[in-house]
């Protein structure tokens, strides 16, 4: 359960190869601390697309901001640069080595987009939600209450160690690590 209503995070960055790895490392970082370990890997790809996209695409410099912030429910990626041209989805073809980032965005995201931010810049955005709708895990069943004296006794008892043990040792590795 989230206790905080909103989290915040801010980067801001030169949109170069080097420097996108530390900012995915960075959003991995924050949404660990988040607890939110299950969308690090669609968030990481989200954020590497849009990167990439300043660092392929924007004029007159490669300057961006990124930000995250966690809402109830929600998970919000955004990257602001100082270009206002607003990014194309284009149907790549099918042996293209590139175009198909924003696609990408869109298939592993809630929802996404892009808006202008003042007369010389844009924000593009996606969303992830940080609670999946999944149906609510079974039931545990009930324990019965132990009525009988002897019964708890017996209930209360750990198990042997040596019924634990494996009849062989386990395999080791020679690699260290």
């Amino acid at each position: 359960m989230i206790s905080h209503p909103s989290r915040h995070c801010t980067v801001e960055l030169q949109a170069l190869p080097s420097r996108i790895g530390q900012v995915r490392r960075i959003v991995s970082a924050q949404l660990r601390y988040w607890h939110l370990d299950s969308l690090i890997d669609r968030a990481s790809l989200g954020v590497t697309e849009l990167l990439s996209n300043v660092h392929r695409h924007a004029q007159p410099d490669k300057t961006c901001t990124v930000e995250i912030e966690l809402d109830l429910g929600r998970l919000k990626v955004s990257v602001r640069d100082h270009d206002p041209r607003l990014p194309v989805v284009d149907d790549a073809e099918p042996l293209a080595t590139c175009g198909r980032g924003l696609a990408m965005v869109a298939a592993v995201s809630e929802s996404w987009g892009a808006r202008p931010d003042g007369e010389s810049g844009k924000v593009v955005w996606f969303t992830l939600p940080t609670a999946s709708p999944a149906v609510a895990p079974p039931a545990r069943p009930l324990r019965r209450a132990v009525q009988d004296a002897a019964a708890r006794r017996f209930a209360e008892v750990a198990p042997a160690t040596e019924a634990l043990r494996p009849d062989h040792a386990p395999a080791r590795s020679a690699v260290a690590g």
